[in-house]
């Protein structure tokens, strides 16, 4: 006796297809690992002297969105990363609990994203408020640590907000 293929379970209704939001969290989660890889090439890239159009426009991405002060960057190859090493942090682990969230198939509740978020940005705000008063200066290491906790929260909370319950993921 042969199992009824996947189509036929579709087509009755064993197997739902993916609600849009399901599609758009996995072209999220794939733009952002696509983005944590240009991070990461871009540097090697202008460090072997191409500077392809690309590169250029990582770089000024990263402007946007970041300060991107040598001193609280990373380099790679010698060459300043697109980001600073927090930012990189809050990516890194970005695009780790966008990964990650697709392995579960509960929702979140509001009070669960809330409470999540604000715990995993408490390193973040501890440690820039103890660096505006002068009690601590950080290490681009410690900078990028603290934007782990946040960045993974974030992954995971976008996936898990997308999904409706019942839905495949």
């Amino acid at each position: 006796m042969s199992l009824p293929s996947s189509e036929t379970r579709r087509r009755t209704g064993e197997i739902q297809d993916p609600t849009p939001w399901v599609k758009f969290a996995a072209g999220l989660t794939c733009a952002a690992v696509a983005w944590l890889t240009l991070v990461l090439t871009a540097p090697v890239a202008l460090s072997r002297g191409r500077v392809p159009v690309l590169t250029l426009a990582v770089y000024y991405a990263g402007s946007l969105v970041c300060h991107q002060r040598p001193e609280r960057s990373f380099h790679l190859a010698g060459v300043q990363m697109p980001v600073c090493a927090r930012c990189f942090g809050l990516y890194l682990a970005g695009a780790a609990g966008l990964t990650v969230a697709w392995r579960g198939r509960r929702t979140l509740s509001s009070r669960e994203v809330r409470a999540l978020l604000a715990v995993a940005a408490l390193p973040i705000v501890t440690t820039v408020a103890l660096e505006w008063l002068g009690a601590l200066e950080t290490s681009n290491i410690q900078r990028m640590v603290t934007g782990l906790p946040l960045g993974f929260a974030a992954g995971v909370v976008v996936v898990r907000s997308l999904a409706r319950p019942g839905d495949a993921l």
